[in-house]
């Protein structure tokens, strides 16, 4: 429990304010501090819990031998100068699940999902299928919910299921799952942490603390995941789309120690990485005893997460998706591959001066590509070099009307931007809600 220090947060994103909000009822002064300006109704409420916010540029000068402790935002870079003064002066930096962690009933069973794609997905079939057993479950993470804005309600002897990207790994220290999941690895994020191998390193977090006693599931389809574990010392499972292994995928069919657990043309979703992050769900589920039947009955019904690939609606027999979750190239690309019909897609965001050629092989149904953002003018070069129209602007409204002037009836008009959303949005889930209002509106249109 963190309690009777001087800590300074850094970034006023939702994890931010809601650790400020838990730390302030245990005798620590808080300083809570952005570069953007913030709604004065959130800066009301804070400053009503003796809660200091400051709006500065140049963080660094908020930080001083005074500072006991610093949390950071996960989007915030390790070589950011408050940052790096902190560290210079021994002040310890950490984020919100680790603050969070302390607080926590010792008897938590903690479920954490991490990789690079399929997160988002297979931490909210997890929760969804645990939820049917007799026992408190809770649901926490990246997935947009800080673990500190419910750490004081979760109760003893619950499972707590927490998404956490990599971002989040990074300033972690005594956070400890019982259950880690590793979906995948791809060469994503290179810009943050400067190569695929601190990348990959970050990733092997999810395993800090583990004994035998702790449980390892993993993706024996990716030879990255499979090397990175190799000398953990959890108890190993793995999941697989190809071959025979703790559960797998065979003839449509999801096996699970050799007992068929439902097949895959029962299954709403569609496509094999969808398969892969059920599989990995329904392994915890029997983990804990979880029936089949439930997990029948809600698969059967489940249509996927907001924001990754999600449908929103037909205008005039255009089909409109929303993919805003989609913030790196093995993203667009899985969305690239969920169709068949002349797509018109929207991509752009922050410039994480990664090249966008990985993408250019899934490109076959794609007629238009029209960019937005910081990444507009590399998007349409991009698209230029390969031989695809492009139409470039500057706002995702832009983008979203102009996709729908151009098309005809049977295009799919996708965003799946393959950046981060930071240039114009706090986050993809604003990203993707402003999109399907565009729709709406456009509907109304026509």
């Amino acid at each position: 429990m963190i309690a009777n220090k001087n800590i300074l947060v850094l970034g006023m994103a939702r994890s931010g304010i809601a650790v400020s909000k838990l730390l302030s009822q245990y005798k620590n002064t808080i300083t809570i501090s952005d570069i953007k300006e913030q709604d004065e109704s959130v800066i009301q409420e804070l400053k009503d819990l003796n809660i200091k916010v400051v709006i500065e540029e140049h963080q660094e000068n908020l930080v001083n031998e005074q500072i006991d402790l610093v949390i950071k935002n996960p989007a915030i870079r390790k070589d950011h100068p408050a940052v790096e003064k902190a560290r210079n002066l021994n002040i310890e930096v950490i984020n919100e699940i680790e603050a969070s962690f302390s607080f926590l009933p010792k008897d938590v069973t903690i479920i954490g999902i991490t990789g690079s794609n399929g997160k988002t997905t297979t931490t909210t079939i997890t929760y969804e299928l645990l939820k049917t057993l007799n026992r408190p479950v809770y649901l926490a993470g990246n997935i947009g919910i800080p673990l500190a804005s419910i750490v004081k309600d979760i109760k003893e002897n619950a499972l707590l299921v927490m998404e956490i990207s990599d971002h989040q790994l990074m300033d972690i220290k005594n956070f400890k799952t019982n259950i880690s999941v590793l979906t995948n690895l791809s060469e994503v994020h290179l810009d943050f942490h400067g190569s695929y191998e601190n990348y990959k390193q970050i990733k092997l977090r999810i395993f800090n603390h583990h004994t035998k006693e702790d449980i390892a599931l993993l993706n024996l389809e990716n030879q990255d995941v499979i090397d990175l574990t190799h000398s953990i010392p959890s108890q190993k499972f793995y999941f697989s789309s190809k071959r025979k292994a703790d559960i797998y995928l065979k003839d449509n069919r999801i096996m699970y120690n050799e007992e068929e657990i439902m097949n895959t043309n029962d299954i709403k979703i569609k496509g094999v990485h969808n398969y892969e992050n059920i599989m990995a769900a329904i392994f915890i589920a029997k983990h804990f005893q979880v029936s089949n039947e439930n997990i029948r009955t809600f698969l059967s019904e489940f249509k996927g997460v907001e924001h990754r690939i999600e449908y929103v609606k037909t205008i005039n027999g255009r089909k409109f998706y929303n993919d805003s979750k989609a913030t790196n190239n093995e993203s667009t690309i899985i969305a690239l591959k969920s169709f068949n019909e002349d797509t018109i897609l929207l991509m752009g965001g922050l410039d994480r001066h990664i090249p966008f050629d990985s993408i250019a092989p899934f490109l076959n149904h794609v007629k238009c590509i029209l960019s937005f953002g910081e990444t507009k003018n590399k998007i349409g070069d991009f698209a230029k070099e390969n031989h695809i129209d492009s139409i470039i602007v500057d706002t995702l409204e832009e983008a979203t009307k102009k996709a729908y002037e151009i098309s005809k009836e049977g295009d799919i008009i996708l965003l799946s931007p393959a950046c981060a959303s930071w240039d114009q949005f706090p986050d993809f889930e604003v990203r993707g809600t402003t999109f399907k209002n565009i729709v709406n509106d456009l509907e109304q249109k026509n």
